[in-house]
């Protein structure tokens, strides 16, 4: 059985229901048991605008895009004028017919999609599932797994818009059938019967955030992160779990410091904007010692920036955020997958060490589709540190909430826990938690914190390889670009080279041991960001010494995939941090 790696963009205006045929196409291919990833364009307005949504799938594991295109799927002609260029030879088009265009050459369907749907499916707005089945026929994918998938996506509107959208598709595929002409070098296998998970980046940390036993979230929207907090809010029916939308995101991280002082596992979402306001609060959460998850989903700032576009400018921002100085964590998962697991550490660091902890996503890692193998929930440790029970609270005569130990690390009690007073206060404090001035206490009370930091540093997840053994050249990145710096290393060492990617999980406390053992002896060692400061080649050089040789950074709002990563090194990168 011969591999393939195929892609169909999907594009049009907003509103037009580029989500609907995408998603079922991505569905459907996962059902034959192939890989995906798929990632969105758009704008941030609901209607118009151009817009696209573009499907890898493969035989194989794909971490990002690919320029390879065979099939576009046109529902305006802003897509036809701005990607029918994109397609391979004897790529296919299929368009709206309604379209007033010329035929785009010999291998392009013009296909009736609002007649055909309100003809079957009773509604013109079917015509999405006519499409969808138009393209799955001319990619030559089994019918009966396209109809299962529609059957299941379209359950919970009832068994009518079930049967009207696979009646439509139905039409869809039969015309293709009868009316294109061309041909298309697609010829989807079926690789496995297992069925996989279709999700997105932020769908895995919603999912992994639940099974770390999270039960409560305070939140303002905020694109990317808004699909963390609309995925959780969906469950608080069937789950002990409390949503709260609040009025800011003051009042958010705020809310839910108060959570976790009173028990529960918490979390907030937010961009960058949004997290500038919840600075103040997440200084709270040093002073005070409390447990607390931030999802920080990035995109282009400075300001609003680009509401809908991708970056990973924040680094430096979540690693020095906040008056004063304390211990925090921060990790950067890298696929979604990657993501579910990433919430569950999360929790665990927070709890165990009565810290902040950050889980940095963006937007292209937010909202692109990937395909997962289903978590085995089983596997999921929740620890949820140094908490003291109701009986040795009774059994004390005091309690001191921010007792000094040797670890940094004080027994935990919550408000509301038996009788005894738990203090979260703002200011320095002693040991109960009374504010004080001495400057002999507070020094105490600071070290006794950061002790904290020197343990984390213990059990950070270290950076890990991809690639050739004792590489010359080392791509060394971060979160979602992951998946480009992947591809482009298969392509390089196909061609004899010996590269390696070196990537972080988790970025602070930084593993700079690790970081030294994997890079040291490379002779060229290039960092690979979206941003336009080089922030990971920055913070390797703060904690080890070793600069980058240069780096391959991009920042217009869009993500970078392996010929962009491979294009820019030849072209000899750029040197930001002189």
């Amino acid at each position: 059985m011969a591999d393939h790696d195929y892609s169909v963009k999907v594009g049009g205006e907003a509103g037009q229901g580029i989500n609907t045929i995408a998603s079922i196409l991505s569905r459907s291919f996962a059902d034959q048991g192939l890989h995906l990833f798929a990632y969105q364009d758009y704008y941030s307005r609901v209607r118009g605008g151009h817009n696209f949504y573009q499907v890898r799938t493969a035989t194989y594991p794909v971490y990002t895009f690919s320029d390879n295109l065979e099939v576009l799927v046109a529902l305006d002609k802003a897509s036809l004028d701005l990607h029918a260029g994109e397609l391979n030879p004897g790529g296919v088009i299929i368009y709206d017919k309604a379209l007033e265009v010329e035929t785009p050459g010999d291998n392009a369907l013009p296909l009736p999609m609002a007649a055909l749907g309100k003809k079957h499916g009773g509604k013109e707005v079917m015509g999405n599932s006519v499409a969808a089945g138009a393209a799955w026929q001319v990619m030559d994918g089994d019918q009966t797994i396209l109809e299962q998938t529609l059957g299941r996506l379209f359950q919970k509107k009832g068994s009518a818009v079930a049967e009207a959208n696979l009646k439509a598709a139905r039409a869809g595929a039969d015309y293709a059938r009868d009316n294109f002409t061309g041909s298309c070098k697609c010829r989807l296998q079926k690789t496995s019967d297992k069925k996989s998970l279709v999700l997105t980046g932020n769908e895995a940390l919603a999912l992994g955030s639940l099974a770390a036993g999270c039960r409560f979230i305070s939140s303002y929207p905020m694109t990317p992160a808004s699909g963390v907090m609309q995925y959780m809010a969906r469950q608080t029916r069937r789950l002990p779990l409390a949503y709260e939308q609040a009025e800011d995101e003051i009042a958010a991280i705020n809310m839910s410091i108060g959570a976790a002082n009173a028990g529960a596992r918490a979390m907030v979402a937010t961009s960058g904007g949004g997290f500038s306001l919840m600075v103040e609060g997440l200084s709270l959460a040093g002073m005070n010692e409390t447990p607390l998850v931030i999802v920080l989903g990035q995109r282009p700032g400075p300001a609003t920036g680009m509401a809908t576009r991708t970056e990973q400018g924040d680094l430096l921002f979540a690693l020095h955020a906040g008056s004063g100085e304390f211990p925090r964590a921060i990790f950067a998962p890298r696929t979604a997958e990657e993501a579910f697991w990433t919430a569950a550490d999360a929790f665990n660091i927070a709890e165990r060490y009565q810290v902040p902890v950050f889980v940095m996503s963006d937007q292209h890692l937010a909202d692109a589709y990937y395909t997962v193998e289903p978590f085995k929930l089983n596997k999921v440790v929740i620890d949820r540190g140094q908490v003291i029970t109701d009986n040795e609270l009774s059994q004390m005569e005091t309690y001191n909430r921010y007792k000094i130990t040797e670890s940094g690390i004080s027994p935990r009690a919550f408000m509301g826990q038996g009788e005894k007073c738990v203090m979260v206060p703002g200011n320095e404090h002693n040991e109960s938690g009374y504010s004080t001035e001495d400057p002999v206490v507070r020094t105490r009370m600071q070290d006794k914190r950061m002790r904290k930091h020197k343990a984390m540093a213990k059990e950070v997840k270290a950076p890990d390889s991809y690639g050739a053994n004792n590489p010359d050249t080392i791509l060394l990145t971060w979160g979602s670009s992951y998946g480009a710096c992947r591809e482009a290393v298969d392509r390089a060492n196909r061609q004899g080279e010996k590269w390696q990617v070196v990537s972080f999980p988790q970025l602070w406390p930084f593993p700079a041991k690790e970081a030294m053992a994997l890079t040291g002896k490379a002779e060229r060692v290039i960092s690979v960001e979206m941003n336009s400061t080089g922030q990971l080649g920055r913070l390797l050089r703060l904690e080890t010494g070793r600069q980058p040789d240069l780096a391959v950074l991009k920042y217009d709002g869009r993500p970078m995939n392996a010929t962009y990563v491979l294009n820019q090194i030849e072209n000899g990168g750029v040197f930001p941090w002189q």
